[in-house]
């Protein structure tokens, strides 16, 4: 059901975009600052500044560095399109100088239809097919940025959704630059010492459970309450949040919600005595991996972990974390726990990869070391500016490419666009934590609410493709092409 559309090729939607735009002419008087007045913008939100005067004037952001000796006016535009993520302050427009040229970045959204605005870059979040600029125009590329959850925006997770995008930068490995390590500062986080066992096993004659949930967001897409709920009844589990909630944190500060999703002392040093901390993700998908996962590991907690099916290839050795989809049961899982709550020696394997030498996974040193954006790490760009850059040098490629097929006269070739692949992010299709859809009863929430989300999402992403191959310039006429698609659906069923 996610595949694309005949002629949605490279090419195809090239020449589609090509035959689709007919204003061109519209851009071809440049105004003293190198820009058009803007167009075609009706209904779109607009900034307050016209944007001639901050475009010729912006503040340069230097960057890595290059020897691009272009004027302002002479150079790349991309726009921010979610211009929350614009991460250049205090003005709406700056200079930034990448390693094979120069571009301007803006948040303005009036420069976008102008002839140098090359790409424009989206939050995948707050990306929505019926809000779209429409027509799409043939000079320019969509980047998407989204290391969110896939919950976010289900549209994404299916060919025509993400295939509407030249560049992306998600949580999957795939992605043109990926984002899947940005819970993990480094190895020295994983590396921080653990609370001795003696501490722990004492918190235990305590009366606490050997495991910890903390989770305040419930009825997600992996579903995670049902799952543990079972699990509850045979081993304990202590609950401090909103989700299955059965016991209180020690104080109102701890209590507040801003405390737990910081990475406060007192919390930290609160949960750290637990030997176990169930870490599932709100939904299920290759490489999406979260704090949810890498914050037990640097307390010294083990992971019990369902989320990314690809886990065990980012972990830092064969035995640190806890696989819930190896077990047949909750019940078999809570016989496993209860064997390392009770086998001190057992237990403390799992966190052998804390010891000098104890990171062996090459994969994982060798994914940090290449990484060009930090964590918590002032003196590397972070991901946003990275990503600005790299579409950036794509686009001064392109620009390039595009001046040279014209000098032979079409001798040498126009370049190809590069269009984002399914497995760019690629999730699938949500299940039940426990059991079955057939399972479940009539007029369960959860079924109700996300696999009719995830197969919406399908439809939104063949309409937007549908009224881009169409030339549709009217936002408005989403739900007409939805209704088209529900009632091709009726009638194959």
């Amino acid at each position: 059901m996610g595949g694309a559309g005949p002629g949605w090729g490279p090419a195809g939607l090239w020449v589609t975009l090509a035959l689709a735009w007919s204003v061109g002419a519209a851009l071809a008087a440049e105004g003293p600052a190198g820009l058009a007045e803007p167009c075609g913008t009706e209904g779109w939100a607009q900034d307050a500044v016209p944007p001639g005067a901050a475009f010729v004037a912006a503040a340069s952001y230097r960057g890595p560095g290059n020897n691009d000796t272009r004027s302002n006016k002479a150079l790349p535009i991309l726009l921010w399109w979610s211009g929350s993520l614009f991460p250049h302050f205090p003005g709406d427009t700056e200079r930034i100088d990448c390693p094979r040229g120069s571009c301007l970045v803006t948040r303005s959204r009036r420069v976008a239809r102008h002839r140098r605005t090359k790409a424009l870059i989206f939050y995948g979040t707050d990306f929505r097919a019926y809000e779209a600029p429409l027509p799409r125009l043939p000079h320019q590329t969509w980047a998407l940025f989204h290391e969110e959850s896939p919950m976010n925006n289900y549209v994404l997770s299916h060919s025509p959704g993400i295939r509407l995008f030249n560049y992306t930068a998600t949580f999957r490995r795939e992605s043109d630059y990926p984002l899947t390590l940005q819970w993990l500062p480094g190895t020295g986080y994983l590396r921080a010492p653990a609370v001795p066992l003696a501490e722990k096993d004492a918190w235990r004659r305590k009366g606490y459970g050997p495991v910890l949930y903390m989770q305040s967001h419930c009825d997600v897409p992996s579903d995670r309450d049902r799952y543990v709920r079972e699990l509850m009844k045979y081993i304990q589990v202590d609950s401090y949040g909103k989700c299955l909630h059965n016991r209180e944190l020690p104080s109102e500060r701890l209590r507040d919600t801003s405390t737990a999703t910081t990475e406060d002392s007192e919390f930290m040093t609160f949960i750290a005595r637990y030997k176990f901390h169930l870490a599932l993700e709100n939904a299920i998908c290759d490489d999406y991996m979260t704090e949810k996962l890498w914050r037990p590991m640097h307390l010294g907690a083990v992971p019990v972990y369902r989320g990314s099916p690809a886990v065990r290839d980012w972990m830092p050795n064969n035995l640190s974390i806890i696989l819930i989809d190896d077990f047949d049961s909750p019940r078999e899982l809570a016989e496993y726990l209860d064997f390392l709550d009770k086998n001190g020696e057992e237990y403390l394997k799992y966190l052998e990869y804390k010891n000098v030498g104890g990171i062996k996974n090459q994969f994982l040193l060798e994914s940090l070391e290449k990484r060009e954006w930090g964590v918590n790490d002032m003196s590397l760009p972070n991901y946003l500016n990275g990503f600005e850059c790299f579409i950036c040098d794509k686009e001064n490629t392109r620009v390039k490419e595009e001046q040279e097929h014209k000098k032979s006269r079409g001798k040498i070739p126009a370049p190809r666009p590069h269009i984002a692949q399914f497995k760019h992010m690629g999730c699938p299709m949500p299940t039940p934590g426990f059991g079955s859809v057939e399972d479940l009863t009539e007029g369960d929430s959860w079924k109700e609410m996300w696999l009719q989300d995830y197969w919406q999402s399908l439809d939104q992403g063949e309409a937007l493709t549908a009224m881009i191959h169409r030339n549709e310039s009217h936002q408005g006429r989403f739900w007409d092409y939805m209704h088209e698609i529900f009632l091709k659906r009726t009638r194959q069923h």
